[in-house]
Formats: structure tokens, C-alpha cells, sequence
């Protein structure tokens, strides 16, 4: 929303929905979508250069639903966030914010909405990647199995690759179109994860006779080790009964619903930004707010001259 090399402002929002079947359920306690913003910063300590992030929410929602900043402060040269040799960037960091928000909130939704043998579907994979986000992962998979609830992930796309070089689930789909199989299956197993930051059975799934899209999904592994042959069906079915929308045959219309719900769009972050700069300008901060934003906006303001010239 607003940025420079040193720090940048974002608007974030987290949405969940409960479908039983194709029904879609009110929530009985909690908010369907948290929004809040997060402001992360350079902040030279320890002859290091870091990246701190401060939280800030409507005082109508709980800050308690959010991760600690204490959890959001990252060395610009860790590995795991850099690309290549390069530090990372500030933007790369300032969602990770959102990130262990959904995990957290994730957790809540387990403990406040849902019931034994409930099935929690989260859009992306079950892995971790940065420094603290396998204590919320962590958090929320105990959670899970302290009620019953079936912890698990699909994700839009994936760049798995066979030994031979060929996408996973392209490969897999032929497999499945060469031996007739039926129009809706899954695939299981398909790796073993050996990595404390990945808790996840692969499983590769076609939900929909009216696609042939074929889908990552995963289920926290030690629940997917104890689920019979029946729960897992029970599991593919009701999925699949939830992935006929004519939106998005094959996909899951609760995720649909999820990523429309939980995206920020342009005109509301256009609103946002001028408020922000207006109270910057307020404060009599503009100048030392300008100097570092002009360093990365000259792409933004060549395409608002190209709109001008070319209404």
C-alpha cells in the first residue's frame, strides 16, 4: 500500500467459511474475516540490519487474534527470505504477517467453531517456512487434534516434478486417463515429508467429473496416518460434493469463496493510501516519508502518466 526499501505499510485480511455439504453455515462466536495493518521497518541492532512489525487492528477486533510482534522480527540476511545473495526485501517480509495471522486465526476457528470430525481446509500447504511459524503451526495442529478436527490444505497450484522431469500432477493425471480410472479420485501416497517444517501427507485428488484439474492436498501427517480407508473416502466425498460451482469445476467452492472474500482490492487500497498520506501530512512527516518512498515509485507514477495520456 505504502513502501520504500525501508519500510512498507500493507492492509491485511483473513477470511474463513463453514460449508456443511454445499450449505454454507454463520459462525456461532467469531468474526468470518479479521482485517488489520501492519507496518514492518529496517531497524539497524547488533550490527545487523532487521526487519521489525508492529500490528494494529480496529478496536473491534481482538489484537489477542493476532500473532505477537515479538514473532515478527527477522534478520534481513536469514536465508530463508532472502532471493539468491540478495537481502531480503522489505515487502517479502511484511507478509509474513499475514501469514502466521492465518494460522492463528485458523486455531481459533478449530476451537470455537468447529467439532469432532469436522475436516478445517487451509488454501495453501501445510508447510512452513519462516523463523516462528512452525510454533503457530504447531499451535494450531494440537488444537486440531485435541478436538477431532481434521487438519488440512489444499493448494492452487504446484511445482512438484517427477524424477524424470515432468510436472507431478500432469504426470499423474495421464496415469489416471490411461487406466480409465473413475472421474473423481485421489492419490495417496505421493512423498514422505522428512522435515520438522513440513507436517503434511501429500495427497494428489480430482474432485469433479467437469474438470480434469488435478489438485495438491494435504493432510497433517500424523492425523492422515491414524484415518481409515472409509474416513478418507468420507473426506474425497464431501470435497467433491462442495466442487461442482460452475465458477470453478474441480475446486472447492468454500476456497472460492475464501480467496474472494479475503482479497484486498485496488480501490480499496487506493482509499486507504490517501488517508495514510493525508495523516502523514498531518503530522508534518511527509518530506522524511517522500524521500525513501520516491527511491521505488517511479514504475507508479510512469503508468499514472500513461492513464492520463491515454484517457
Amino acid at each position: 500500500m505504502i513502501g520504500a526499501p525501508n519500510f512498507s505499510i500493507q492492509l491485511n485480511r483473513v477470511y474463513f467459511n463453514i460449508f456443511e455439504k454445499r450449505k454454507i453455515i454463520q459462525p456461532v462466536t467469531l468474526s468470518n474475516r479479521i482485517e488489520f495493518f501492519s507496518v514492518t521497518f529496517a531497524k539497524f541492532k547488533d550490527e545487523q540490519i532487521f526487519y521489525e512489525t508492529l500490528l494494529f487492528t480496529a478496536e473491534r477486533e481482538p489484537a489477542d487474534r493476532l500473532p505477537s510482534p515479538s514473532d515478527l522480527s527477522f534478520n534481513s540476511a536469514d536465508r530463508r527470505l532472502m532471493v539468491g545473495n540478495a537481502r531480503a526485501d522489505v515487502t517479502r517480509v511484511a507478509s509474513i504477517a499475514r501469514r502466521f495471522a492465518e494460522w492463528k486465526y485458523a486455531e481459533r476457528v478449530v476451537e470455537e467453531e468447529l467439532d469432532k470430525n469436522d475436516v478445517l481446509v487451509m488454501d495453501r500447504t501445510l508447510r512452513t517456512a519462516f523463523l516462528n511459524e512452525s510454533k503457530y503451526a504447531n499451535d494450531a495442529f494440537s488444537t486440531a487434534e485435541d478436538r477431532g478436527v481434521v487438519y488440512t490444505g489444499l493448494s492452487k497450484t504446484s511445482r512438484l516434478f517427477t524424477t524424470t522431469g515432468l510436472s507431478l500432477l500432469g504426470a499423474v493425471r495421464k496415469l489416471a486417463m490411461d487406466s480409465k480410472t473413475s472421474p473423481m479420485w485421489y492419490y495417496y501416497p505421493v512423498a514422505d515429508s522428512l522435515s520438522p517444517e513440513h507436517q503434511g501427507a501429500i495427497f494428489l485428488v480430482k474432485l469433479s467429473d467437469q474438470s480434469q484439474r488435478v489438485f495438491r492436498f494435504e493432510i497433517q501427517a500424523d492425523q492422515a496416518k491414524g484415518l481409515q480407508q472409509t474416513e478418507l473416502n468420507e473426506i474425497f466425498s464431501e470435497l467433491a460434493l462442495n466442487s461442482n460451482d460452475l465458477s470453478f469445476p474441480g475446486y472447492p467452492y468454500g476456497l472460492v469463496d475464501a480467496d474472494d472474500n479475503a482479497r484486498v482490492r485496488f480501490e480499496e487500497l487506493e482509499t486507504y493510501r490517501v488517508i495514510l498520506l493525508s495523516e502523514i501530512s498531518k503530522l508534518g512527516s511527509a518530506p522524511k516519508f517522500v524521500r525513501h518512498m520516491e527511491s521505488t515509485d517511479a514504475h507508479t507514477t510512469l503508468n499514472s502518466l500513461r492513464e492520463v495520456s491515454y484517457a
